[in-house]
């Protein structure tokens, strides 16, 4: 089976992937843009498709054995997925009502999905020109810009707080979450958008990030292997890994992603 490993030239290759997408999505973003209406009353625009085009079509030049799944090509028979052992996970627009709202909280997600679990994941802010890439096996970083001799290794806060920092997502506002943050005790509540979430985890600027309600696949794979090679943990709330590729469904369970920190069963004990 084919294998892939995250060398300096294939992470430069990925950053340029991410890069150039962005470059495409930016292009897109400074303009009066038409919004579409996906079957599952998603919004959709011109940026998705673009992004979409550009990262599948450059992942399958960088490494031609290795499929990709994306947001925006699902259509994939079943057993055909079963099959892969590795292959690429995508949302080329994560975010999108992020980029309608123009509130510059929109990411591309780039994850490497092995034996059903994220090693590898890349994802880029372009409106913020902030990188973030992570593995368990090479810790994870971010990078301003696209120099990457200044990327510098990120590590989820491993301090006690007198006041819990947690993250909730700034469109999908939901009962449970409003459920879970009452029970909790004294916390500080930050809003974000996109993948953004795990990162701010990732980095140490947030404690857990707590996902209650239906998230695909491609909106977390990059994010949990960047938490995960910042030294955190993502979890479902039966404490157990996230599995992707398990079947006709690619909708992840509610889960929570954390530091090192946090008691884990006292955090589930406010489900």
């Amino acid at each position: 089976m084919p294998t892939f490993s995250l060398h300096r030239e294939n992470l430069n290759n990925l950053i340029e992937i991410s890069l150039d997408a962005g470059k495409a999505i930016m292009d897109i973003y400074k303009t009066d843009f038409n919004v579409k209406q996906k079957s599952d009353k998603s919004p959709l625009t011109k940026a998705d498709m673009l992004s979409h085009t550009i990262i599948s079509r450059s992942l399958k030049k960088l490494t031609p054995k290795i499929p990709v799944l994306s947001e925006e090509s699902i259509n994939i028979p079943l057993n055909e997925r079963l099959e892969w052992k590795d292959y690429w996970l995508v949302d080329p627009l994560d975010g999108t009502k992020e980029f309608i709202n123009r509130n510059d909280e929109f990411t591309t997600n780039i994850a490497l999905i092995r034996d059903n679990r994220p090693v590898y994941g890349i994802i880029y802010a372009p409106a913020l020109d902030e990188t973030y890439w992570g593995s368990v096996t090479n810790g994870s970083f971010t990078l301003k810009g696209d120099n990457l001799s200044d990327a510098k290794r990120i590590r989820v806060n491993d301090k006690s707080r007198s006041c819990l920092r947690i993250i909730k997502s700034r469109s999908h506002p939901s009962n449970e979450l409003n459920n879970f943050l009452n029970r909790l005790d004294r916390h500080q509540l930050v809003e974000k958008g996109s993948s953004l979430k795990f990162c701010l985890v990732a980095n140490g600027d947030a404690d857990c990030y707590p996902r209650f309600g239906p998230t695909s696949e491609w909106d977390t794979a990059a994010g949990e292997a960047i938490v995960l090679g910042a030294g955190g943990r993502v979890i479902n709330l039966k404490n157990q890994l996230i599995k992707y590729n398990k079947g006709d469904s690619l909708i992840n369970p509610s889960f929570i992603a954390l530091n090192n920190q946090l008691d884990l069963n006292k955090i589930l004990a406010y489900v």
